[in-house]
């Protein structure tokens, strides 16, 4: 009797696409990505990270796709994700998720050379009137800034103020403090207005495409309270500096790589010069729509990686 080839031995896997009952309207990637595994033979489910009847022993992979619900419940957020990783294969991995949730790794980045947007954070035991003039006495050029809070998504709870109306923000930051929140603070660059921001999007660290979002933030314009704001998306071709920031800030992660999804925000400054916005590595948007054949090359990327380990002997 002839031996089974090594091929048929693979067992297709069984995988989670975690996202929240809140998103699954608003995932524009979510379908896509579930029908180009499942024409690939893979079993997928479509779940929501906070139900409690999920058995995730039950999965191969649980790959997380829009729980974006978690930036108002974090510790919830990251407790399930240990609780998760602890019955199946969480990607992005546990660790990444647990860094790239909290704005701080920003300042890790700009230790190891990284250029990213001039950032500061003010604490919940300090004073929002203290934080803001240290940020302004900082940058004396800076008319706007940006107050943000540093787990947040989507642009929620952030907004644009100007320098002349800072009690405004002052009250925002104490807003987000009193919540027990910590806050970042960034100069608003004055190109965002002009270029948009611009994302790169890699799977197991090869560039697969990437898009220009329009201008976020409007000025005089409150925060939002939806799961993120409106977005103007549209197709876009990095140039090479945009591209050498964002292999540079890939490089300098402090995890194993690659990761099987990133994705590099970037803006320009007053000079032009391409500056790191923030990483996302847990739970972003892939824009699918605006780049053909980009979902296909991404669930070919995630079955890679979830039948390696179920090829017996």
């Amino acid at each position: 009797m002839r031996a089974p080839t090594h091929e048929s031995l693979v067992v297709m896997p069984r995988i989670a696409l975690v996202t929240t009952a809140a998103a699954r309207d608003l995932d524009d990637d979510l379908l896509p990505l579930a029908a180009a595994l499942r024409a690939r033979d893979a079993d997928v489910s479509i779940v929501d990270w906070d139900d409690p009847t999920i058995d995730w022993s039950g999965f191969d992979i649980a790959l997380l796709r829009s729980p974006w619900d978690y930036t108002q419940r974090a510790a919830e957020f990251l407790t399930w994700a240990e609780h998760a990783a602890a019955l199946t294969r969480l990607v992005n991995p546990l660790d990444v998720v647990r860094w790239n949730v909290d704005k701080h790794y920003l300042g890790e980045l700009a230790a190891r050379g990284v250029a990213i947007v001039p950032s500061r954070f003010v604490e919940p035991h300090e004073d929002a009137q203290l934080g803001i003039d240290a940020f302004l006495a900082m940058h004396a050029d800076a008319g706007e800034f940006v107050v943000k809070p540093a787990i947040g998504a989507g642009s929620r709870d952030a907004q644009r103020h100007a320098r002349a109306a800072r009690g405004d923000a002052v009250a925002h930051v104490r807003r987000l403090l009193d919540a027990n929140r910590s806050v970042l603070l960034q100069p608003y660059l004055d190109c965002v207005d002009e270029y948009g921001e611009i994302a790169l999007i890699y799977f197991d660290g090869q560039f697969s495409h990437a898009i220009r979002k329009g201008a976020l933030l409007i000025r005089g314009a409150d925060s939002t309270s939806a799961l993120f704001a409106p977005e103007q998306i549209t197709a876009r071709t990095p140039d090479a500096a945009e591209q050498d920031l964002a292999r540079r800030a890939l490089a300098a992660l402090p995890f194993a790589q690659p990761l099987l999804y990133a994705r590099v925000d970037l803006i320009r400054d007053d000079a032009g010069t391409p500056r790191l916005l923030e990483l996302e590595l847990a739970e972003p948007s892939l824009f699918f729509a605006q780049a053909a054949g980009s979902a296909e090359r991404f669930a070919r990327a995630v079955l890679a990686r979830a039948t390696t380990h179920l090829v017996t002997d």
